[in-house]
């Protein structure tokens, strides 16, 4: 038992003393080098104070391009005040010196300190020095001058660095002794620490360490080793006791850690995955928890802690805190539907709301399940539009078509100038009615083709598909004495399906043709930019018609919808054109936007 003693002693007693070294070397190491950092800082701030102290001499001189009278004025300046004094011009050539001759030395534009000078700072530099032999402190400084460079024989305006120099062999000496009374301080100290150190461990026994080994076990979630301490007459009846006491507690709290972690890490992986927003309150309307949905939702940070904060607090919405309280008060379920609003717009959201209850009937709190159905409502409220537009447009002319036939069959067949003009009527309704289901199925096609990635893309200049477009176009467009304008350089090309891009800008042209006035222009503008590090083509298609109501310009784009449907009807097209603009572009994964106003045109814009 003695032997184990001496063994815990020689574990413990190098470990502190290690510590106690290894504190009073880095205070001492600390010290030293703040004193070293003392004296170089103070001796740069002398060096920048005797520079500016020459400063204007320097510089008058420099002015007047008398560089002999320099080179003299640094020569006996240095010596006198024990410095080294280098005069460097702009492109590192060095002017003047007190140590060396001017021309034998090398280019000094690279040298830290003056580099850094150069930049409008003060530049400070310590180095060993290859032309005097020995470690020197640099420190030099900008001087400004609008001067002739008589020694190079050049007339640019030039700036030239001032720099000082002095040896540090003096700072050195006066560290190195600063350093052996820190050193025998340390030892001292050491030796102190030593003596107290061997005292302190020997009286720690071996039960003691062999329970804080299995205490710092416990802690680390390991309950699998028991303390192993031998009732002898070096153990004392307390340490014994206390050891039987932390394995039965290590005993039970193993078992039930277990339990729990084990539940809890179901639960919170349930809760988690759970792609339904999910938040439940207690009964004083304080949040208990909420998942990483909810979370979204409601841009609630997860970092932050939420838990045990009111509900008001955190969600500001007055329908679901009525919910909340609804049961709170009730316990009675509820199930509805809200509309949240958000950033951007709102989101249709199914709720259930139910009461916590451990089983014994008392309510614990709220527990609120909130499901996103905005997709959905806006799906339905899509297909519902959808069927109901596209019955509308398919009605028209079938509606047409039947009332003529009728007409014709009830007697009007044998007048034949009738008979031609209703069946003019009926083939023009007949050709709507085609060029509607042929456009459906177009817009079948590309959505088909997109999603399946079957559309081929290639690098082509984009100047020839725009000239096709307003080829085909032209005749159109001559109908009402309209001018077609095209701005594009030559230079710019993109990845695109051709067939389907002037398709696009076809439909654009068709559109700013078909609502402008006679007379008036359709031009086409092409131009790439860069925006956030991507290059960005934009075709915009501007006209100078009747313009869109603001209100209509969010669902300009929807199938089947017209901003003046008897308008629209007026003068033709199947309510599709923009739809499929808007595939073909979302297909080439770019965006169409419009910017219009009532009588003042509008200007459509393609961005990929």
């Amino acid at each position: 038992m003695i032997l184990k003693q001496k063994k815990l002693f020689w574990q413990i007693f190098p470990i502190s003393l290690v510590i106690l070294l290894t504190t009073i070397s880095v205070a001492a190491w600390y010290i030293s080098r703040s004193v070293d950092r003392f004296y170089i800082e103070e001796l740069g701030i002398e060096l920048e104070n005797r520079a500016h102290l020459i400063e204007s001499q320097v510089v008058e001189l420099l002015n007047n391009g008398d560089v002999e009278a320099l080179r003299s004025f640094v020569v006996q300046s240095g010596r006198v005040s024990a410095t080294r004094i280098t005069v460097i011009s702009l492109d590192g050539k060095v002017l003047a010196d007190t140590e060396e001759n001017p021309a034998s030395m090398d280019n000094h534009r690279l040298r830290p300190e003056i580099d850094a000078a150069f930049s409008g700072t003060v530049g400070r530099s310590m180095r060993f020095s290859n032309t005097l032999g020995k470690r020197m402190y640099y420190t030099a400084i900008l001087l400004d001058r609008n001067t002739v460079d008589r020694a190079e024989g050049s007339s640019d305006p030039a700036q030239a660095v001032l720099r000082l120099a002095m040896p540090v062999t003096t700072i050195d000496a006066t560290l190195s002794d600063i350093n052996r009374k820190i050193i025998a301080g340390a030892i001292t100290a050491v030796l102190i620490a030593f003596v107290l150190t061997f005292f302190v461990t020997r009286n720690i026994s071996r039960p003691l360490e062999e329970m804080t080994e299995s205490a710092e076990q416990f802690a680390r979630g390991d309950f699998s080793q028991q303390l192993a301490i031998n009732h002898k007459k070096t153990t004392s009846r307390e340490v014994a006791t206390l050891a039987a006491a932390m394995d039965r507690m290590a005993e039970q709290l193993d078992d039930k850690i277990n339990t729990i972690v084990n539940q809890r890490n179901q639960l919170e992986t349930v809760f988690s995955s759970m792609i339904e927003a999910v938040i439940a309150i207690d009964g004083e309307e304080r949040i208990i928890n909420l998942n990483r949905a909810a979370a979204q939702m409601f841009g609630i940070n997860q970092q932050a802690n939420v838990q045990g904060r009111i509900i008001h607090e955190v969600i500001r919405n007055v329908e679901l805190q009525a919910r909340f309280q609804q049961t709170l008060q009730t316990g009675v379920p509820i199930e509805d539907e809200i509309v949240l609003t958000v950033k951007g717009g709102t989101r249709d959201l199914h709720i259930n709301v139910v009461s916590l209850s451990p089983g014994t009937g008392k309510s614990l709190g709220v527990l609120m399940v909130l499901n996103d159905v905005t997709r959905l409502r806006q799906l339905e409220r899509i297909r519902s539009d959808f069927v109901a537009n596209v019955s509308h447009e398919l009605r028209t002319p079938i509606t047409s078509i039947r009332g003529y036939v009728e007409t014709l069959l009830d007697g009007a067949l044998d007048d034949r100038e009738d008979a031609v003009r209703f069946l003019e009527i009926v083939l023009h309704q007949s050709v709507q009615l085609n060029e509607i289901i042929d456009d459906l199925l177009a817009l079948s096609k590309i959505e088909k083709e997109a999603k399946g990635g079957e559309i081929v893309f290639e690098r082509q200049p984009l100047l020839p598909v725009l000239e096709d477009a307003l080829q085909t176009c032209r005749l159109k467009a001559a109908e009402k004495n309209i001018d077609l304008r095209l701005v594009c350089s030559d230079d710019i090309s993109l990845k695109m399906n051709r067939r389907l891009l002037e398709q696009a800008v076809i439909n654009l042209l068709v559109n700013g043709i078909t609502y402008s006035d006679a007379g008036g222009n359709v031009s086409v503008r092409a131009s790439r930019h860069i925006e956030n590090d991507h290059d960005k083509v934009e075709i915009s298609v501007t006209d100078h018609g009747i313009g869109i109501a603001s209100e209509h310009l969010s669902r300009l784009f929807e199938r089947f919808y017209r901003s003046d449907k008897a308008r629209n009807r007026k003068v033709g097209g199947t309510g599709l054109g923009l739809a499929i603009v808007k595939h073909i572009v979302q297909a080439h994964g770019g965006s169409v936007a419009v910017k219009s106003a009532l009588g003042e045109g509008s200007e459509f814009t393609i961005s990929l």
